[in-house]
């Protein structure tokens, strides 16, 4: 009777072990990494169709919306909350760093990477002030620009090496005044000084002072030399 008993509560346990085992085995769908959302902000429609292509091939990204200016990039940005938004620099109705500032002052948590054909210090110190995680040029290599949209999902920045000496140069030097940077804008338009302090309300002398202010604070000897290096920096736009 005894070993009978014993016999059947044997057989009891060993049939519960297969249950223990079931439950500890993982479903497929827990181990799927999160799809990465991502919001285009370009007015060249060739580009936005060519990155639409590019991250729809990761199975990790999906694409969520297109915009061709910056206000609709604001209002899709409002609307979908992307993890991660790919946004040109010069748009018409609204820029880039001022969509950035839109966005940001909406979630200061968003996630933006400025994808632009603009490499100057002024222009990348301009977006990484506004809030941006990430400056790529859009000649950078194809997985290039999809590690840098993981790691900007991921909390961290992404700045090229090249680009990120520009940005320390930036700070580190000399900074044009806003009333400077004005009496630059004129210079590139071919106004006298004299022009240039009327349509500022400033003296001539004022404006002399001015023109030689940026010539040392830039470096250059010539209007000329002043506009181009201001044009190439992103200080001012032609």
């Amino acid at each position: 009777m005894t070993s009978k008993k014993k016999a059947g509560s044997s057989t009891k346990k060993s049939a519960k072990k297969p249950k223990s085992g079931a439950k500890k085995t993982p479903k497929v769908s827990d181990t799927k990494r999160p799809v990465i959302t991502v919001l285009i902000a370009d007015d060249h429609s060739v580009v936005r169709e060519g990155l639409v292509s590019l991250i729809t091939r990761k199975t990790d990204m999906t694409v969520i919306g297109e915009a061709g200016n910056g206000r609709e990039a604001v209002d899709l940005w409002k609307q979908h909350h992307p993890d991660v938004t790919l946004l040109d620099l010069r748009m018409p109705e609204l820029d880039g760093v001022g969509a950035i500032k839109e966005i940001r002052s909406d979630n200061e948590k968003a996630r933006i990477i400025v994808l632009t054909t603009f490499d100057g210090d002024e222009d990348i110190y301009r977006a990484i002030q506004a809030g941006a995680k990430g400056y790529l040029l859009k000649d950078a290599p194809r997985e290039a620009l999809m590690d840098c949209i993981r790691r900007v999902h991921a909390g961290e920045t992404c700045v090229p090496v090249h680009l990120a000496a520009k940005l320390a140069q930036r700070v580190s030097g000399e900074t044009l005044s806003e009333r400077e940077i004005d009496v630059l804008k004129l210079m590139a338009q071919g106004k006298s000084n004299k022009e240039i302090g009327s349509a500022l309300f400033i003296s001539e002398g004022t404006v002399k002072s001015h023109v030689k202010a940026i010539f040392a604070k830039m470096n250059v000897i010539s209007r000329t030399e002043a506009v181009a290096s201001a044009t190439r920096r992103g200080l001012i736009q032609l």
